[in-house]
């Protein structure tokens, strides 16, 4: 589905984080940007593109109608019942802002409540976690309510140079420390520069709907960063095999009704590849 394109002005919830801050790196020679943060940071309080916001405080209503945004990306994080609240008031200024689209970052936990297959967009989500549970009722929320204004964007594990889980694996490689795997969990995954052009792509034409970015393929959990780090070099961290069932579990989403081109999918030899590069070596690409 398409709807209407409009000048386009992007405010990012939870601008300063891992998935928020890619995106703003991405979007912004494009559009017009704006992005929150809660942490008082001079980097992000000295960008005047940046505005303070932390969902137990502050009003989203105020910030909504002082910026006007024309699409609203969320990856906002914080307490469940004021980051509720705060869904809500975007839920209102939307239906207010009939032209003002949502792109709500979700994540695999929705689903892992269920682990005898993967899983995928149409799939009944089932949760096991307060914070799967939490994602599945802001997706209903807003697919219930504005499904004409709203995309879901579902993510698996996003790695890339500079993820937490490849910092904490390079870490532990350097001082020859613990670092958990899970042999017999089976993700998808993906990287945060392929998640930022999908989701760039997603805007630039006006798509709609529940999206799975994750790799085409799946692998098991301690095979992705036993190739990653054999990649890296000759050494190793102490690898801790983490058994939480005897059984294959999945925590695997994969894309099947809403398809991206061919240029924007990954699969898992990709995201190993880039994850394995050194930044001196990204920084050039």
């Amino acid at each position: 589905m398409k709807k209407k394109v409009e000048k386009q002005r992007i405010l990012i919830l939870g601008g300063s984080g891992f998935i928020g801050n890619g995106l703003y790196k991405e979007l912004l020679p494009y559009f017009e940007v704006h992005c929150t943060y809660c942490q008082q940071q001079g980097a992000f309080s000295e960008n005047q593109v940046f505005h303070n916001f932390c969902v137990e405080e502050d009003s989203m209503f105020l910030l909504l109608n002082k910026i006007q945004p024309t699409i609203i990306i969320s990856a906002i994080n914080g307490d469940y019942k004021n980051q509720y609240e705060a869904y809500q008031q975007i839920l209102n200024y939307a239906l207010i802002n009939s032209a003002c689209s949502v792109l709500y970052i979700s994540s695999s936990e929705v689903f892992n409540g269920k682990f005898r297959h993967p899983s995928y967009e149409n799939d009944v989500t089932l949760s096991e976690t307060a914070s799967g549970k939490f994602k599945i009722s802001i997706e209903k929320l807003l697919l219930e309510t504005i499904p004409q204004q709203t995309a879901v964007i579902r993510l698996p594990m996003v790695l890339g140079i500079n993820s937490p889980q490849i910092l904490h694996l390079r870490q532990c490689i350097r001082h020859q420390a613990t670092f958990e795997v899970f042999p017999n969990l089976v993700i998808t995954t993906t990287t945060i520069s392929k998640v930022c052009q999908q989701i760039h792509y997603i805007i630039n034409q006006s798509l709609l709907g529940v999206f799975h970015l994750a790799s085409n393929d799946m692998v098991h959990h301690e095979d992705l960063f036993r190739e990653i780090t054999s990649k890296m070099g000759d050494k190793m961290p102490i690898f801790k095999s983490v058994f939480h069932s005897n059984e294959f579990r999945y925590s695997s989403i994969l894309p099947k009704d809403n398809i991206l081109p061919k240029s924007l999918q990954i699969t898992v030899s990709q995201v190993i590849e880039e994850c394995s590069l050194n930044e001196e070596i990204m920084s050039i690409k």
